[in-house]
């Protein structure tokens, strides 16, 4: 597999990028990768989605080193349910943050969108908390709540076992090729400055089906100077991008 990533401030924001990323392996072929948005109307919220991925790859770690003593710990979860454990550790996570900063709600607004890929199994799991991109395979999947997303921290306080029963932006699918997952400000590109190339151009498309250099490990953040310096075009609003393809060598 072969992983890109992208995180790059908006062109109408001043001080903070407000998204994150995170993309790690985990023991037995697995690949967990999220994207976060920190809400503008927040407050500080780049801080609260970088928790959030801090978090992850905190409990990334914990499996991994628990794999060494115990392999057969999680061998008997689907990929759903191996999902469910992660993001329960997440939850409670949180909530110990929360805690220990004493935390406001206006201060937990992130959106999150976690991808969990079974490498061996060739099949994948994606789940979208408020709004975000998705592109699976070539078809791509807008996740759009009109500008009210369902923030992860509206619900730390709730009962995580029918949280999670009731969510309905959730996609299984069995066949790894070209998996993105993406913040909404891939949606926001914008005529900034003087084209220098007369051809129209659709940016999602551009950055999440185009694969003209797969040995570049910028390849998105070269796509991105290519949408600015060639078409004029830039991302008015925060933007992280996580593409994962599967390697044909």
């Amino acid at each position: 597999m072969k992983i890109y990533t992208t995180l790059q401030i908006g062109e109408y924001h001043v001080n903070h990028c407000e998204d994150y990323l995170f993309s790690e392996y985990i023991v037995n072929n697995k690949l967990l990768c999220a994207v976060m948005d920190g809400c503008t109307m927040g407050n500080d919220s780049y801080l609260i989605a970088t928790i959030t991925g801090k978090l992850l790859r905190k409990i990334v770690k914990a499996r991994n080193y628990e794999a060494l003593y115990n392999p057969d710990a999680s061998s008997t979860l689907n990929l759903t349910g191996y999902l469910k454990s992660i993001l329960n550790e997440l939850f409670q996570e949180l909530n110990s943050i929360r805690n220990q900063l004493q935390l406001e709600k206006k201060e937990l607004l992130t959106t999150l969108i976690l991808l969990l890929l079974d490498v061996q199994k060739n099949e994948g799991i994606v789940l979208v908390i408020g709004d975000g991109v998705v592109s699976i395979n070539g078809r791509l999947i807008d996740f759009d709540q009109d500008n009210k997303p369902d923030y992860l921290g509206f619900h730390l306080h709730e009962d995580f076992e029918k949280w999670f029963e009731d969510q309905q932006q959730l996609i299984l699918f069995d066949r790894i090729e070209d998996i993105s997952i993406a913040t909404d400000g891939i949606l926001t590109f914008t005529q900034v400055k003087q084209a220098t190339s007369s051809e129209r151009i659709d940016p999602a498309a551009f950055l999440l089906n185009d694969y003209d250099n797969p040995e570049n490990e910028d390849l998105l953040t070269n796509k991105l100077k290519v949408l600015e310096y060639r078409y004029g075009l830039k991302h008015t609003d925060d933007l992280a991008l996580v593409r994962v393809v599967k390697s044909h060598e």
